[in-house]
């Protein structure tokens, strides 16, 4: 199975409706990238690392924007997140909300997975839905400390 991604960006097309696009994709081929999302989303690392080894790209985005480590990150997927950035995801990767792992981690007040990433480089100020703010506008003074301590 051949899977076509816009170029450079790692982002599958769900929506093309223009029949001449050569990067359209099948049924078979949607199903197997939405399976591949399920597998962060449900923290299967395991299975999520082997198709990284086989070739499925660490900075693989959904028509959201939302890249494998912010759906690993939202859904507390400590481990699974671990893997994503040791196999090269993109720690400070924004989706079309511009929301990045970090703000995932700080609004799912998940501290470890807070700490983790900022230890490996998060920007908590990336992105106009940044770390920060979410730790302001959600009064989370835990996670605002925290933060600080990276700062």
């Amino acid at each position: 199975m051949s899977l076509a991604c816009h170029k450079g960006a790692s982002r599958y097309d769900l929506g093309m409706t223009d029949s001449n696009a050569t990067n359209s994709l099948n049924d078979e081929e949607i199903a197997f990238l939405h399976s591949i999302f399920d597998l962060a989303r449900e923290g299967s690392t395991e299975k999520l690392m082997l198709l990284i080894d086989q070739g499925i790209p660490a900075d693989l985005t959904d028509p959201k924007g939302d890249t494998l480590l912010i759906l690993a990150a939202y859904n507390g997927h400590n481990d699974t997140v671990a893997g994503l950035l040791e196999q090269g995801a993109d720690i400070n990767r924004l989706n079309d909300k511009d929301q990045g792992a970090l703000t995932c981690a700080v609004f799912r007040q998940n501290e470890a997975l807070t700490r983790l990433l900022l230890s490996k480089g998060a920007d908590p100020h990336l992105g106009a839905q940044n770390a920060v703010a979410v730790a302001k506008m959600f009064e989370l003074p835990e996670l605002a400390a925290v933060i600080e301590e990276y700062l």
